[in-house]
């Protein structure tokens, strides 16, 4: 496949302007690394299968999955975009390595192939807004420290919450890369409380309500809240259907924001959506309101596509949506649309052919 052309936004682009330091030059803003999965996705499933029994979904998709959701979904939202990540040499890892690199236009000169290494597959069951996973996977043969060696310069990385911090996270947060902490579950339930003395590294964490409530032994998100913000600059809790809490010691600010009433039809990746558009908000500067609102648009706008990493919106999506909600006379002077009137200067600048979702498909033409 060659690669499709972008017409990009940069929502960066101020801040690159102010900067003087030499991260604001480098060519990278956001540093991942973890496991790419090859997501084969079956959507509006009346139930779960039975033993003995077979059920057929109204909807399917198969893209790149794992870190490459929120690789995807930071690449459309114009971060540019480095993966440090294992590939099997086999179809599964020349799609997504084609997916990522070509289509998504994500560096992936930190990223290996691996020559009879298998690439891990999920299959997600998407039942009554909610989801099953069945996956197969075998551990990286390099381990991310390995991958990256040291850290490029860049404003940001998301790395995963562990009892002991790896080598190349420490690395990059001596330089200056503010690290985003993913909670990852914990299959255990041991949810030691040692991984929490790691956000000392952290300028962020963002676990969901199970999993902030889980770490913490708090009976309640406000709580769990609360005890994170004690021990990282900036905690957020997701809730799912109920939006998103956070509170930024750095700026004082404590919000709680409500998600957008739609209807979930493919959850799959909404929450690495989530993050992604958080991330982009932090670099920014914008308000923590702001930052919430913009992140539990990106993820409702993922949840209402099929297809996983491939529904995550781009700017043009997001101009998409604030042309339809103005357009709604109902709505212009209403409280709701009025919480995202800090988009309206933003989607002003964004160019009528900005990169839109593709279709979650294996043909030859997945960005049709």
């Amino acid at each position: 496949m060659d690669a499709t052309p972008r017409i990009g936004f940069d929502p960066l682009a101020a801040i690159r302007g102010e900067a003087r330091d030499d991260a604001a030059d480098s060519a990278c803003d956001l540093l991942l690394t973890g496991t790419v999965f090859q997501d084969i996705i079956f959507t509006g499933l009346d139930r779960s299968p039975e033993p003995g029994t077979e059920v057929w979904s109204q909807g399917m998709g198969t893209c790149p999955g794992g870190v490459a959701n929120q690789a995807i979904a930071a690449a459309r939202l114009g971060l540019r975009t480095s993966l440090a990540a294992a590939f099997g040499d086999d179809g599964y890892g020349d799609f997504n390595w084609r997916i990522l690199e070509s289509q998504e236009h994500v560096d992936l000169s930190l990223s290996r192939r691996f020559e009879g290494w298998h690439s891990p597959v999920t299959v997600s069951l998407c039942v009554d807004q909610d989801r099953s996973m069945v996956t197969h996977g075998h551990p990286s043969p390099m381990s991310a420290s390995e991958l990256i060696g040291d850290p490029p310069k860049a404003l940001a990385a998301v790395a995963d919450l562990g009892e002991e911090p790896e080598p190349w996270m420490l690395a990059a947060r001596k330089a200056g890369v503010k690290l985003f902490g993913d909670a990852g579950w914990d299959p255990t339930g041991a949810w030691s409380s040692k991984r929490l003395d790691q956000l000392s590294n952290f300028h962020a964490f963002m676990p969901n309500q199970r999993e902030a409530m889980a770490f913490t032994g708090k009976d309640n998100p406000w709580s769990a809240l609360y005890t994170l913000a004690d021990r990282v600059p900036v905690a957020v809790v997701t809730l799912g259907a109920q939006g998103a809490m956070a509170v930024d010691s750095e700026t004082g600010e404590e919000e709680w924001v409500p998600s957008l009433p739609v209807t979930a039809y493919d959850p799959t990746g909404a929450g690495d959506c989530f993050g992604a558009a958080f991330v982009v908000g932090c670099l920014a500067g914008w308000p923590l309101g702001d930052r919430l609102r913009f992140a539990n648009l990106c993820a409702s706008l993922a949840v209402q596509e099929v297809g996983g990493s491939l529904a995550a919106p781009g700017w043009g999506d997001i101009a998409d949506w604030w042309q339809r909600a103005n357009a709604r006379r109902e709505r212009q002077s209403s409280q709701w649309l009025k919480r995202f009137a800090f988009l309206e200067d933003i989607v002003a600048d964004v160019p009528p052919g900005a990169q839109r979702r593709a279709t979650a498909t294996i043909a030859h033409n997945s960005d049709a």
